[in-house]
């Protein structure tokens, strides 16, 4: 039986998500404006727009070059020292300047004036950035501004620019003109933006890091509001985009103020308190609910320590942030905590209180719709595995009661958002389970196109919205079960008894299996291994196809084609000698240079059919 935990805040949910496709953005304009947005060298007005098209002057530039600079933290708005007859000591720009002429960035006009107003061009620009990188007259050849333009080329610094001199600079051209900076080499040989800390690999600023380096928190919106020191133009929650109304008491949220953005987190556990490592007077991890997380603020870990204000055995709620680790702990909320899930174990068991008296309660692992499983501590009897159930967690406790079957019949659209007339809410929970305790997390695109009958779908609940937000189905995808390439299949019968002898491989794993009194229909190749309570029940036997092309998601047979399983085995046979098995993976084999015959789920499963073993031979 193979069993899927989901972490919360699946795969350590990277706050950047709602803003890129990935960790290192391929350098379109989108991801150098939001990369330069991030460092700070260039902010967006009050609505967040950047206004690339306007013009930018000389003290508007020098001010992105502090941004851009080792000096960024050490020069702010406000008064400084008046320098030139057109530049007071209030001016807004003054101390940029003051920086950018000391550090002979820029230099004012030989009639004592700066003009901060004035629009720069190219070739000043170049010149100014040249400087910054360390390059002095000594590695120009030729006059200005010639010179200065042929060096900013040869440096990396006009890349993807078609430019000439004379030409006024924009916003954009500034957006593009940075971002060529920071991956230029300085005067030394290094990356210049390497040298300020940042990660540059391939000529391509990783913009990821930039917004955790520069994103504050965690905090946690105590009474369902936050303090932040600007008026956001983005506000994300749960990974979607939200307004600052959406925000709920104890939500976890990050701030980044260059980007004017806020990630907000609603991942909350309820349940008893069972456990603190590595020891209770400095944990760095608890157990809530049968879930170890780690403990990721001091506040959170001095709550939880000896001298804090819970103690193992606490019906407590840990907040999580992004990254899956308490953040807070609360007393367990008046407003329930509801879980949803298939049970996995139960058992009765006795525990004592600190007057010595003793109870004997049930002890009920559930697997909850968002994947993970859960331990609750509860009155009544033990609940056999496979129950569909809800768990609430109050301050009084922790009730588990059994979930009412609730059907549903129809054919989830192309876009897997809607199902018999639904709508999946943006963070639906789905849970394919086998009845026998087995269960896989699914998603959406997973069901697009199935259609499903009524005996596919065991229950589901609707949020105040109407939409389907959590969704047990029964055995839908084939994805519970275990796979195996069985190598030996031999059954015998006697006079009286029956017997069986099998050896399979489990990704890449040698078993042996033998048996009494009891026979499985399979010959050697692929299988599906059924289980009910831990208990092998039957075996079944896979569909073979001969493939003739083969992709990292799909194979063809001919002129049908057929999806992969995400976990697909693959196994290498050796022919020269022993004719033994090899796991291997799908890039180590083609259909050109092997012979491959894929194994798929002919289970009956209306979202199965997937090819699930795959054997290559050496042509």
């Amino acid at each position: 039986m193979k069993t899927h935990r989901i972490p919360a805040l699946a795969a350590a949910v990277c706050l950047t998500l709602s803003l890129c496709a990935t960790g290192a953005l391929a350098a379109g304009d989108s991801a150098k404006s939001e990369t330069i947005r991030a460092l700070g060298i260039m902010v967006g007005d009050e609505t967040g727009d950047l206004n690339l098209s306007a013009n930018v002057t000389r003290a508007e530039f020098v001010t992105m070059m502090t941004a851009a600079s080792s000096y960024k933290d050490t020069v702010g708005s406000g008064y400084g020292v008046s320098l030139f007859q057109d530049v007071k000591s209030s001016y807004w720009g003054s101390q940029y300047i003051k920086l950018a002429v000391e550090q002979g960035w820029m230099c004012g006009y030989v009639d004592g004036t700066f003009r901060p107003d004035r629009t720069i061009t190219l070739e000043e620009s170049c010149t100014a950035l040249l400087r910054l990188l360390g390059y002095d007259s000594s590695s120009l050849t030729g006059s200005f501004p010639t010179a200065q333009l042929n060096k900013a080329a040869s440096a990396g610094l006009l890349d993807g620019m078609a430019l000439s001199q004379g030409h006024t600079m924009t916003r954009q051209d500034c957006v593009d003109l940075f971002y060529n900076l920071l991956t230029a080499q300085n005067s030394t040989g290094s990356v210049y933006g390497a040298s300020l800390g940042y990660t540059v690999t391939n000529g391509e600023v990783d913009y990821a890091s930039l917004v955790s380096a520069d994103t504050k928190g965690p905090y946690v919106a105590s009474d369902g509001s936050l303090t932040l020191p600007f008026t956001p133009t983005a506000v994300y929650r749960d990974g979607a985009a939200a307004a600052l109304s959406d925000v709920q008491t104890y939500d976890v949220y990050y701030y980044n103020t260059n980007l004017r953005a806020v990630w907000v987190y609603s991942d909350r556990v309820s349940g008893t308190l069972t456990g603190l490592s590595p020891s209770k007077t400095a944990p760095t991890s608890a157990t809530v609910a049968g879930v170890t997380y780690s403990i990721g603020t001091s506040t959170a870990a001095y709550k939880l320590s000896s001298q804090g204000e819970f103690t193992t055995g606490d019906l407590v709620t840990v907040l999580l942030g992004m990254d899956g680790d308490i953040v807070d702990v609360v007393d367990a909320q008046d407003s329930e905590s509801v879980y949803c899930g298939v049970v996995v174990s139960s058992s009765k068991s006795a525990s004592s209180t600190s007057s010595g008296s003793s109870s004997v309660q049930a002890v009920t692992q559930v697997a909850c719709t968002d994947g993970a499983v859960r331990t609750f501590y509860h009155s009544g009897s033990a609940l056999s595995a496979g129950k569909l159930v809800t768990v609430s967690v109050t301050q009084s406790g922790t009730t588990v009661k059994s979930l009412s079957a609730k059907s549903l019949e129809g054919t989830v659209n192309a876009a897997g958002t809607k199902l018999a007339g639904y709508t999946f809410a943006d963070n639906v929970e789905i849970l394919d389970t086998d009845g026998n305790g087995g269960y896989v997390r699914i998603y959406p695109s997973r069901l697009a196109g199935v259609k499903l009958s009524g005996d596919d779908v065991r229950g589901y609940t609707l949020d105040a919205s109407g939409n389907i937000d959590r969704l047990i189905l029964s055995e839908v995808t084939g994805d519970t079960y275990t796979y195996a390439y069985f190598t030996k299949a031999e059954n015998t019968s006697g006079d009286m008894n029956i017997s069986g002898s099998y050896q399979y491989l489990v990704n890449g794993e040698s078993h042996s299996l033998n048996t009494n009194n009891v026979a499985y229909s399979v010959t050697t190749g692929g299988a599906a291994l059924i289980y009910k309570d831990g208990d092998l029940k039957s075996i079944r036997q896979l569909t073979s196809v001969t493939l003739d092309g083969l992709t990292s998601l799909s194979a063809s047979a001919g002129n049908k084609k057929y999806t992969l399983s995400e976990d697909v085995q693959v196994l290498l046979r050796d022919t020269s000698g022993s004719k033994g098995y090899y796991s291997t993976s799908l890039s180590q084999i083609n259909a050109s240079d092997y012979t491959l015959k894929g194994w798929y789920d002919n289970l009956g499963c209306s979202a199965g059919g997937r090819i699930r073993i795959i054997v290559a031979v050496e042509k």
